[in-house]
């Protein structure tokens, strides 16, 4: 009895795959994979920075009397960007010059006191306590002009932090919109940034770390855009892993003198890893992800075998695999019925 049940389970299955069989003979479409040779990537994401971002305020607090720079407008290094009304420390700077002048002609009037009592000494006419007393009075009218010319010099100092310029060549992304207000010592009033060259913060996985080096140039590509650069180059490689994702922060230079890439977005960044080798280049459509990567490969005698493949490039249409045996026709877009050992 057991053994006439197993013959008509046998018996079913065979059946079953007859008819799985048949039909997909009838509707299953192949196609021949091209071989190409191919180098092993990983496309990683990340944001897009500017290569300088610099926020800019006055040292010294004030009203603003000018803005000479607007949003989106290029600057140069040691450009003016701003000034403060500059009334009172103009009226201090002159007051410090008038100090170094009184103390100048104080100290010429002193040390030449000190040089006749030095002279009248010799002669008998001054005590040697009076002597002493013009030259103690002439060393403190010399000290009185140091002081007078360090006062100066700060009030000078004051009078140049009155005029705000940046200290990098780029473009400006914040500005005030009008003179006329009050700002504060430190507070932000202008952004200015240097996106002739962005920079791609991203991470890759520690495997992935040990095939790529600083230097070596990448594809990068905008993910909103479609913009691209086969120039980009691996400025960083950060020796110490992120302690949430435990992957490798990397800092890719992406060049942007003609403004196709905007900052403070999205873009992908496609990693060579290792030498190139042989490959096969297939649809999408035929490649099969449940339970791993994959795809049905046909021989000769129409005999459908899966065969496990590792992706080495993706595009929209096509994919770049390294196949683990030997393919010749391929079964595109496999339904989900489909197993190795159908016959077609």
């Amino acid at each position: 009895m057991r053994r006439m049940a197993v013959l008509a389970v046998v018996a079913c299955s065979a059946l079953a795959l007859g008819q799985e069989t048949s039909l997909k003979a009838s509707s299953v479409r192949l196609v021949k994979p091209r071989p190409v040779s191919a180098t092993p990537k990983d496309a990683v994401t990340g944001s897009l920075f500017a290569a300088k971002t610099l926020p800019l305020g006055f040292e010294v607090g004030g009203r603003l009397l000018k803005v000479r720079a607007v949003k989106g407008e290029q600057v140069k290094d040691g450009q003016v960007l701003a000034q403060l009304d500059p009334e009172i420390i103009d009226a201090q700077v002159a007051q410090a010059e008038a100090a170094v002048a009184a103390a100048e002609a104080g100290a010429d009037l002193a040390t030449d006191v000190a040089g006749r009592n030095e002279k009248l000494k010799a002669e008998g006419s001054v005590s040697e306590l009076q002597n002493k007393n013009a030259i103690t009075t002439s060393k403190q009218a010399q000290a009185n002009v140091l002081a007078a010319r360090a006062q100066l010099a700060q009030a000078r100092a004051g009078r140049k932090r009155h005029d705000l310029k940046t200290t990098i060549s780029g473009t400006v992304v914040d500005a005030p919109d009008n003179a006329g207000g009050m700002v504060g010592p430190g507070m932000p009033v202008f952004i200015v940034q240097q996106l002739d060259t962005l920079v791609l913060k991203t991470t890759l996985s520690e495997t992935s770390k040990s095939l790529v080096k600083v230097g070596q140039k990448v594809h990068v590509e905008s993910v909103a855009s479609g913009a691209f650069t086969d120039d980009a180059v691996i400025k960083v490689i950060i020796p110490s892993a992120d302690p949430a994702t435990r992957r490798i922060p990397i800092e890719i230079s992406v060049p942007n003198q003609d403004g196709r890439f905007v900052a403070n977005t999205l873009a992908r960044a496609t990693l060579p890893l290792g030498d190139s080798r042989r490959a096969m280049v297939i649809p999408s459509s035929a490649l099969g992800t449940t339970g791993g990567e994959h795809v049905f490969s046909v021989d000769a005698s129409g005999l459908v075998k899966r065969v496990a493949v590792t992706v080495l490039e993706r595009t929209v249409k096509d994919v770049t695999v390294v196949a683990a045996a030997p393919l010749e026709q391929l079964v595109d877009s496999p339904s989900s019925d489909l197993v190795e050992g159908t016959r077609l």
